[in-house]
């Protein structure tokens, strides 16, 4: 039966069923959005012919999947019948949400079921609607966002709370196997004291983009509501503004406006920083002094301490109270961390411990960020780490083939300034990035935009004060090109200068020593030479006898920028480019190319860059019937 009243929304890349795809999926929603919203996807990687290793998935996922997210569904491949196999697929994601959740019953929570064939790729969508109902109905249609960024970040914001723990144990040394029950009851200890009504959360905004300063804001464990379920609580108009400290809501420590560049992700959203502080100085009508306490030991004990360095990363939308964000969404986090830490710890309890801290990473095709912990005593590139990132990058459905996952990778949560650039620049250097993001469309109808993948830096004419005006446009793109291998993590070679490009040249005997410190142009095949010195990367040269015939390459072009992802020097006799992404429409062959221009010889200023055509959308002929080529 088909129920067409209520529809599925997508807001995460095209879902796309391959033969060797997973055959579980968990589709995860949040309760801040509308009903029926998936998110995104993380493969079930822990399953046997029995079915999923719901114990294994769900400790996993309870790391992984930030507070403000959840389980709202499953999608199973298979050709058997679709009903059935949705009703399996509900009764997966239940059993899984109900470990999450710590719940023995999930009460009145719509649960969908997909079920996609392998052959062709279809995806049916199922629902039902209570955990007692027994039918399950198609739900139709099914629309797919084009921009899951802005949707999750338009109104939403992160809560990051960091809180140190030293954990002292005492156990006697005649029996170490009570270590482990000893560390079991301090931090159940530890739980309980998150929900103290002496526990204080200090609540101050990490970002500003005003001279505003907005003052922070105290909440007592005993001003706190742990009854009410996330999806019961009440989400607030943004506009409401309330001075009595419990009606606060996220939205008085996020930005009241945001630039129309704004660029909607992880990185550029604002956060909330919110410390965990323990109040012994509650009113009394008694003076007392301190007290000491003895306690003698029985027999002889070992004093152990344990490091607990705790970072939860929360999803929240502007609307909620703040009361709401940190018993809902923080103090349910640090718990699940702590019992994840707790877990990792045991095995090495009495020898040395696991060195563990929590990275949070965004990475390409999933809107929201991800939580893992890692145990540092392990390089990157020792096997056990590498085989937890290769097992990250599977349930994330992450190529294999791209350093995603590494710690360099990781979210930078430290406190930043809202600039006008802000979004365009990284910390730490004074260079544009990614200055393509959100520039006018390339014109041409019905194509198919394939793009440089992750982030670059723009070199250009002039910069540093080095005065390459009329000579330097091709050692510009090769640094451009370099940086992009470094913030891709590929590499830490530094950009080279154009004095060490010279050198690299010189040294393997393609130029003459005289090279060194001239004004003379390079090409694509020096390029080459260099990229394969400095950072071991081999290319391709393609040539063409005029621009006329660059349109036959789209295709090919294309196809580097989906597998490979790199900028791409393009340039004939004295002038280079760095192509960034081609739009290209197979049907009728009309194209045009994403140039990134070496020329510019102006100020680090975004939209002059982009509106005097500097980056842009260039077709080989343009509508006056000039060449740009």
């Amino acid at each position: 039966m088909e129920k067409n009243n209520r529809s599925i929304r997508i807001e995460c890349p095209k879902l796309l069923i391959t033969r060797n795809e997973s055959d579980l999926q968990w589709l995860i929603g949040s309760p801040f959005f509308p009903p029926l919203t998936i998110i995104s996807t993380f493969r079930c990687i822990h399953s046997n012919s029995s079915g999923p290793d719901f114990p294994k998935e769900s400790e996993e996922m309870r790391t992984l999947l930030l507070k403000g997210f959840d389980v709202i569904g499953a999608l199973i491949v298979g050709k058997s019948d679709p009903e059935k196999t949705a009703a399996r697929a509900v009764e997966a994601a239940r059993t899984l949400k109900k470990l999450l959740t710590g719940t023995t019953k999930l009460e009145n929570e719509e649960t969908i079921g997909a079920v996609a064939d392998p052959d062709t790729g279809d995806i049916r969508f199922f629902l039902s609607e209570t955990e007692s109902s027994t039918s399950f109905e198609l739900v139709n249609p099914v629309s797919y966002g084009d921009n899951p960024e802005k949707f999750v970040w338009e109104s939403g914001c992160l809560l990051l709370c960091q809180l140190p723990i030293k954990l002292p144990l005492c156990y006697p040394v005649n029996k170490p196997s009570d270590a482990e029950s000893i560390f079991s009851r301090a931090i159940e200890a530890v739980i309980a004291k998150f929900k103290d009504p002496n526990v204080v959360y200090l609540v101050e905004a990490s970002n500003r983009g005003s001279l505003d300063v907005v003052q922070p804001v105290i909440l007592r464990g005993s001003e706190l509501d742990f009854d009410a379920a996330v999806a019961n609580i009440e989400l607030l108009d943004e506009a409401a503004h309330n001075s009595e400290k419990k009606l606060l809501q996220c939205a008085h420590f996020c930005l009241k406006s945001k630039s129309t560049l704004q660029l909607f992700s992880a990185e550029n959203a604002d956060i909330i920083q919110i410390s965990v502080l323990l109040n012994r100085s509650e009113k009394s009508p008694k003076c007392s002094a301190p007290a000491v306490e003895y306690f003698a030991a029985m027999d002889e004990t070992r004093l152990l301490i344990v490091d607990f360095k705790l970072e939860v990363l929360c999803y929240a939308v502007q609307g909620i109270l703040l009361m709401h964000a940190i018993s809902k969404l923080i103090i349910p986090g640090l718990i699940d961390q702590l019992i994840s830490m707790k877990k990792m710890n045991l095995p090495y309890l009495l020898t040395q411990h696991p060195e563990l801290h929590p990275y949070h990473f965004c990475p390409p095709g999933i809107a929201h960020p991800v939580t893992v912990i890692y145990e540092l005593n392990y390089g990157e590139t020792e096997m056990k780490q590498v085989d937890a990132r290769r097992s990250l990058h599977l349930r994330l459905g992450l190529p294999f083939d791209r350093p995603l996952l590494r710690i360099a990778n990781s979210l930078d949560l430290s406190i930043k300034s809202h600039s006008s650039n802000r979004s365009t620049r990284k910390a730490g250097s004074s260079l544009l990035k990614d200055v393509h993001i959100g520039i006018p469309g390339s014109g041409v109808s019905g194509g198919s935009i394939s793009l440089v993948q992750g982030s670059y830096e723009y070199y250009h004419y002039l910069q540093d004060g080095f005065d390459d005006s009329g000579w330097g446009c091709a050692y510009r793109s090769l640094q451009t090109i370099v940086s992009w291998f470094r913030l891709q993590h590929y590499s830490s070679v530094d950009v080279p200068s154009h004095r060490e490009i010279q050198q690299s040249l010189v040294d393997i005997g393609d130029k003459d020593p005289a090279f060194i410190g001239s004004r003379e142009w390079i090409g694509a095949i020096e390029l080459s030479f260099v990229l394969d010195k400095l950072l071991g990367v081999s290319c391709k040269v393609i040539n063409v006898r005029s621009g006329s015939e660059l349109p036959e390459k789209c295709r090919e072009l294309a196809l580097h920028f989906e597998t490979q992802g790199t900028p791409i020097m393009i340039g004939g006799g004295v002038l280079a480019y760095t192509l960034l992404g081609v739009d290209y429409n197979e049907a009728t062959g009309e194209c045009a190319f994403l140039m990134l221009d070496p020329h510019y010889t102006g100020s680090d200023d975004v939209k002059k860059i982009v509106n005097g055509g500097w980056c842009g959308w260039k077709k080989s002929v343009d509508s006056k019937g000039k060449s740009f080529f």
